[in-house]
């Protein structure tokens, strides 16, 4: 199974996608002699159709893209490759290439859905609910929980217990998140403030020997 180039006048397109985030970062195209390289390398190569030549992505800035997966489409004239990404993708300095919005779109997943139900939450209270409880009594009882939470997580690590561990860390992010809410601070606040650490040298490697983290 492979790319029908004949088909495609020798250039396919390559649609990159993060494989941990499944976040489009670019698209490019790709020719016969990329897609080996590919193979090959398990690095993205794709080609310039202004330079007319082969490049391999992150040669020259080191945001090199390690294949994780490779698929094509039903009519075989599209790659999607799913890779982990050194750096950004975008010569901008963005991580993706699409960042230009048209309508906005805020992909949910459980961390967004748990924030806005704590925020619903304080809007239209529950009788008997704990997060409603947490929130009437304040940032001193938030804080003691987190506290609690996040010496249990500790413990539960300790324990060598995956399962209990996995519970512990749930509540301690239930708890971070109710605390969040109290002081104001959003998903999206925590979400940019990483990307902008990320965003400091563009290199992984870089960014964690700078203690960033």
């Amino acid at each position: 199974m492979k790319p029908d180039f004949k088909k495609m006048n020798g250039l396919i397109p390559a649609i990159v996608q993060d494989a941990q985030t499944k976040q489009v970062l670019m698209l490019a195209y790709v020719n016969e002699e990329a897609y080996q390289k590919m193979l090959e390398t398990k690095e993205t190569y794709f080609y310039s159709r202004s330079r007319n030549e082969l490049w391999h992505k992150g040669e020259t800035s080191g945001h090199i893209q390690y294949i994780q997966g490779m698929y094509l489409d039903c009519d075989y004239d599209t790659l999607l490759i799913y890779v982990n990404q050194v750096g950004v993708a975008c010569h901008t300095g963005a991580y993706s290439c699409f960042f230009n919005e048209i309508l906005p779109y805020r992909f949910q997943n459980i961390f967004h859905d748990l924030y806005d139900l704590i925020e619903d939450r304080k809007v239209h209270p529950v009788e008997k609910s704990y997060t409603n409880y947490l929130l009437e009594q304040g940032i001193d009882k938030i804080c003691k929980k987190v506290g609690e939470e996040a010496s249990e997580t500790i413990i539960a690590a300790k324990n060598d217990n995956k399962e209990e561990l996995i519970g512990e860390i749930s509540d301690l992010f239930y708890h971070v998140f109710v605390l969040m809410s109290h002081q104001g601070i959003t998903v999206e606040d925590i979400e940019s403030k990483l990307k902008e650490r990320h965003q400091i040298t563009g290199n992984k490697k870089e960014f964690h020997q700078r203690g960033e983290y």
